[in-house]
């Protein structure tokens, strides 16, 4: 499952999604819009996509996850819109048969979402606002080399 949506993220669904009996391990991280950022009070976030070409990106993720992990389920929502303080922005849940893949493909997949998948996040703050850039790229794979 692959969901852009405006709506709270079904957190329960994306786990139910992505879990498999023959797993061992499902690994969830759940990223909420935190309150501060850059020692200013965030009044709240706007995502937004361009969303067949995010559902393609975040599928090119996916399949190469898949190929580097022995992934048994997975799935991804990520939300678009206002969000406040404290909601979900994005889900992201994978099993697989043992807890280190587990936590190796799930940490995998979210830095790739916040590299690569065009998912633009402006933070407003009391005084302003802010378009936020993509992480360099060199983080996720100097972490994996």
């Amino acid at each position: 499952m692959i969901k852009i949506t405006e709506k709270p993220i079904d957190i329960p669904k994306v786990i139910e999604t992505a879990s498999s009996l023959g797993a061992g391990a499902v690994n969830v991280f759940i990223g909420t819009v935190r309150n501060t950022a850059h020692n200013k009070n965030v009044v709240w976030l706007e995502y937004e996509a361009y969303e067949s070409m995010a559902v393609n990106e975040t599928r090119k993720i996916i399949d190469d996850a898949a190929h580097r992990w022995p992934l048994m389920g997975w799935a991804v929502s990520h939300r678009v819109g206002t969000l406040k303080p404290g909601e979900v922005a994005v889900v992201v849940a994978v099993s697989t048969k043992h807890r280190k893949e587990s936590f190796e493909a799930c940490q995998y997949i979210i830095d790739r979402l916040k590299e690569n998948v065009p998912i633009f996040k402006k933070e407003v703050f009391e005084d302003g606002e802010e378009w936020v850039g993509a992480r360099p790229q060199t983080t996720a794979s100097t972490q994996l080399n």
